[in-house]
């Protein structure tokens, strides 16, 4: 029975092994939240999230955390995409990710999409702590209903700190008993998939990028700090990835 929710917690911890490389004293996860170690490329550790059971369902509380130390380099990625579903309880589900990263360290932060499933009620909370000389590439997308459905309720929350300082706070709320306006002209347009793509790097600081459009559907903007955003949205997962792959390989070749 899953009436009550289910709690489950994941952590990675890399760390430079003092060869060039990347070495993992910490990789723990538990229920459905199962971290495994793939193959390393260069100096850089990789591992992927494999879901062991079904959900975010209603009611459940997933968290989890990675901190990357100094000189170390962490690849994230996940093995499917995330299926938000509705539960057995009226409660909400809620996914807390906590990043940090420290000087001279670099974490990619690159999961599969995250599906909003009719029915559904999730809040994401995404945070990044990064040290002045850290870097990051953090990719978010979510894609509204599966096929031929209507969304569930979605709440994203996503806050990145360089050096102590707040460089993005941004909300959306997608779905059912969102604001009125989400599906509307200024936000959605009708698209079912949208996307955020952060980069930060030291560089930014003295060379920031220049803000413009990348495409029709989406935005290459400055943050307030060593850091850029892109915002996209598309028909569908396909095309939204598209869209933030070629930002990306603007930004971080």
């Amino acid at each position: 029975m899953r009436a009550a929710g289910v709690r489950a917690s994941a952590r990675v911890v890399a760390r430079s092994d003092g060869r060039g490389g990347t070495a993992l004293p910490v990789l723990d996860g538990e229920g459905p939240l199962a971290l495994r170690r793939t193959r390393a490329a260069g100096g850089e550790a990789r591992v992927m999230l494999v879901g062991a059971m079904s959900g975010p369902l209603g009611g459940d509380h997933f968290s989890l955390a990675a901190r990357v130390e100094a000189g170390a380099r962490l690849y994230v990625g996940s093995a499917a995409a995330t299926l938000a579903l509705p539960g057995q309880t009226p409660d909400a589900a809620r996914y807390d990710v906590r990043l940090d990263v420290a000087d001279g360290a670099e974490l990619h932060w690159l999961p599969e999409q995250l599906i909003s499933a009719h029915g559904s009620d999730l809040y994401v909370g995404t945070r990044a702590d990064l040290a002045p000389g850290a870097r990051l590439v953090l990719r978010e997308e979510q894609v509204l209903g599966r096929a031929g459905e209507e969304p569930g309720r979605l709440t994203s929350r996503l806050t990145v700190r360089v050096g102590g300082r707040t460089v993005l706070d941004q909300e959306l709320a997608c779905g059912p008993g969102a604001p009125g306006g989400w599906d509307g002209p200024a936000v959605l347009a009708g698209h079912r998939a949208l996307g955020q793509l952060v980069v930060v790097r030291p560089e930014f600081a003295a060379r920031p990028v220049d803000a413009r459009m990348l495409g029709e559907e989406a935005a290459l903007m400055p943050l307030a700090g060593p850091a850029a955003l892109v915002t996209a949205v598309a028909a569908d997962a396909l095309l939204l990835r598209r869209r933030l792959d070629e930002a990306l390989a603007l930004l971080d070749p």
